[in-house]
């Protein structure tokens, strides 16, 4: 009798153990997880179920100028992020705040695409000076239901102003920090690679309407800066509080954004900066008579300042299709500054970005993008008065083709071509007195998330 009953018994638990594993999930295959790593034998989710996510991210890319350009010839750039997000509340109790902090480790082979090419407009978003740093720190601070936003730290502009989400599936840096900031704040302001010092408030008065506002340190550099800014501020750590200071201001209004909106999504914004700094003018100087002359003229003369510098931009982000599996997304971007301060007057840039282009492929996206940087009349002024005659710089263009293969949730290869038009204006800088050819750029990025 007792060996029946304990058969039964092991009958038993052995059927349940059976419906246990018929209901329990099956462990996802490599190709199925989100990052390459997995969750770390459940670390990842425990680290993130006490409020702490950990992000690593490998970018790597290889860009061959095929024609054109100052040298035609191939670079690779590698990007390693690690970033830390904190969820306060779930640590310690404290309601609404988080923070931040985000790591580089930043390499190439010794020559990089923008230097192959010679233009304004970086061939790549992720090109910098080999180095690690840090970027981003911050905390950040929200109240009345997240209708109010405090964020304070090293702070970088072009996390959250100028953006568009179809725009960033392109690698030219201009579709990201666009020319006319890149190519006129104060060593580029304060965007990838360089942060700065600021603070950034937001105040959601409505589900569709945003007002942001922040105040950055005016030159990510440093003090004194002689060299490229970014081995002035070589580790992120200067932490700057040089060239006055940058003033930021958005108004966003994003429609359809909801799960059970009926009409298709879109983010529309305004916005305009001011620099506190002072700015060089871009064709007059003071010569050694103190009478003013052109630069071209007299390239020794001491530049007029300009007390200040600013100008205004917008951006527009719009589905215009959406079918079972694809959607069709439409961006422009555009602003203008003053011309006697700056080398870019006005801009502006346009696109398509279709997700999912081909059948049984979701989530891949082909975007399409135009940029169109116009050099300010007063730069233009000072090579139509140099003597030996030089190239008159007039605009740079940029056309860029790019599709991203999802090859797994944690890893994308992203095949991309640009035709860059008039790199540099079309002057060589290095002999201005030759014209730069257009250049035609191809190349590939991987993105890893490990």
């Amino acid at each position: 009798m007792r060996r029946l009953v304990a058969f039964a018994a092991v009958v038993a638990l052995t059927a349940t153990a059976a419906q246990a594993a018929d209901t329990a999930p099956a462990p996802k295959s490599i190709w199925e997880q989100d990052t390459l790593t997995g969750d770390w034998g459940g670390a990842r989710t425990a680290l993130k179920d006490k409020g702490i996510d950990l992000t690593l991210v490998y970018i790597g890319e290889s860009l061959s100028v095929l024609s054109g350009g100052l040298k035609r010839r191939n670079s690779y750039e590698g990007r390693f992020e690690f970033s830390s997000d904190a969820d306060l509340e779930k640590l310690i109790g404290w309601k609404g705040a988080t923070t931040h902090v985000t790591v580089y480790q930043l390499h190439n082979g010794g020559r990089v695409a923008a230097d192959n090419v010679g233009s304004i407009s970086d061939p790549s978003n992720i090109d910098a000076f080999g180095t690690t740093r840090l970027f981003t720190a911050w905390f950040q601070q929200n109240a009345f239901d997240d209708r109010f936003s405090l964020r304070v730290g090293q702070l970088a502009a072009d996390d959250e102003f100028l953006t568009s989400p179809t725009a960033g599936g392109l690698i030219n840096g201009t579709f990201g920090w666009a020319d006319m900031f890149a190519a006129n704040m104060l060593n580029g302001g304060p965007a990838f690679p360089l942060a700065t010092p600021g603070v950034r408030i937001a105040v959601k008065p409505t589900d569709s309407l945003t007002l942001q506002t922040a105040l950055f340190s005016g030159d990510p550099a440093g003090k004194d800066c002689t060299d490229i800014p970014q081995r002035c501020n070589r580790y992120g750590t200067t932490f700057s509080f040089s060239g006055g200071a940058l003033w930021m201001g958005e108004v966003q209004y994003a429609i359809n954004q909801g799960k059970d909106a009926v009409g298709l999504p879109g983010v529309y914004k305004l916005g305009a900066w001011y620099a506190s700094a002072n700015y060089d003018d871009q064709h007059f100087g003071i010569d050694g008579t103190g009478a003013q002359v052109s630069l071209g003229v007299d390239p020794t003369a001491t530049p007029v300042t300009h007390s200040g510098n600013g100008g205004l931009y917008g951006v527009a982000d719009q589905m215009v299709w959406r079918g079972k599996e694809s959607s069709l997304n439409l961006f422009a971007r555009g602003g203008f500054a003053p011309s006697d301060r700056n080398l870019v007057s006005y801009y502006v840039d346009a696109g398509a970005g279709l997700k999912g282009p081909l059948p049984g492929r979701p989530d891949d996206i082909l975007t399409f993008g135009f940029a169109y940087a116009k050099i300010s009349k007063d730069a233009a002024a000072v090579d139509q008065d140099t003597v030996p005659a030089v190239i008159v710089r007039d605009y740079e263009a940029v056309f860029e083709l790019s599709y991203t293969a999802q090859i797994a949730p944690w890893w994308t290869v992203q095949p991309d071509i640009q035709y860059i038009v008039h790199p540099n204006g079309g002057q060589n800088s290095n002999d201005p007195t030759v014209r730069l050819d257009n250049a035609f750029v191809a190349g590939v990025r991987s993105t890893i998330k490990f």
